[in-house]
């Protein structure tokens, strides 16, 4: 479980605004996925914190620029994300700190969550959300259980599919240990592995971003 102060000195350039609003949302996802030792929430915050920049974006800036028109059907990365209707692309453009891409992964996320986001893709962004489906992709793909191992590089294969950004990630994940090695205090109620009042994936999730990243252009 992370404090607003262990937070901030992870992230730094969170402003304090953002950060308070966050953070309860975070540890509640943290909570509820089993990302309840120092290694996981370490790897977790690490990961997160490269992906959004630092909590900063949760939704893809939208131009379009020429790769984000490829999320426009007809395309093979289009149908490889679900967008089958015009204005798919921005609509279902990346949200949230995992970045969840497409309409068939906003589906899926939606169907666990029990929310339509399909029908609401913008509230993919709002922080309640957002956290819950970096969990559920973090669970579903095993990364609790390379937390454990400490593999980050196959961690970061897991979640995009290559090692893109991994500099940018390791020195997230070398401060988040630093700072959690004194102080880390687990939640109450916490245990080894998800929750079992969590909604759970019965096979891993993908993001979408994996796919985009894979295929550079058409």
């Amino acid at each position: 479980m992370l404090t607003e102060s262990q937070l901030q000195q992870i992230v730094p350039r969170l402003q304090p605004p953002k950060l308070a609003l966050y953070l309860p949302h975070l540890n509640r996802a943290m909570q509820r996925h089993g990302v309840d030792t120092m290694l996981r929430t370490a790897a977790f915050v690490a990961q997160l914190a490269h992906e959004s920049s630092e909590f900063r974006f949760m939704e893809e800036i939208w131009g379009p620029i020429p790769a984000q028109l490829r999320y426009e059907p007809p395309s093979s990365l289009a149908a490889r994300l679900g967008n089958t209707e015009p204005g798919d692309g921005q609509r279902f453009k990346g949200r949230g700190p995992i970045q969840i891409t497409g309409r068939f992964n906003y589906r899926k996320y939606g169907e666990l969550l029990d929310i339509d986001l399909v029908a609401v893709p913008e509230r993919a962004a709002a922080p309640e959300l957002a956290f819950e489906t970096a969990g559920l992709f973090w669970r579903s793909n095993g990364l609790n259980e390379l937390a454990d191992a400490q593999d980050f590089v196959a961690m970061t294969r897991r979640i995009n599919g290559g090692v893109n950004g991994l500099e940018d990630r390791q020195r997230y994940y070398a401060r988040a240990k630093v700072v959690l090695a004194v102080g880390f205090v687990a939640a109450a109620g916490a245990t080894r592995g998800a929750n079992r009042a969590a909604p759970r994936a019965t096979a891993p999730l993908s993001r979408g971003h994996e796919d985009i990243i894979a295929d550079p252009g058409e």
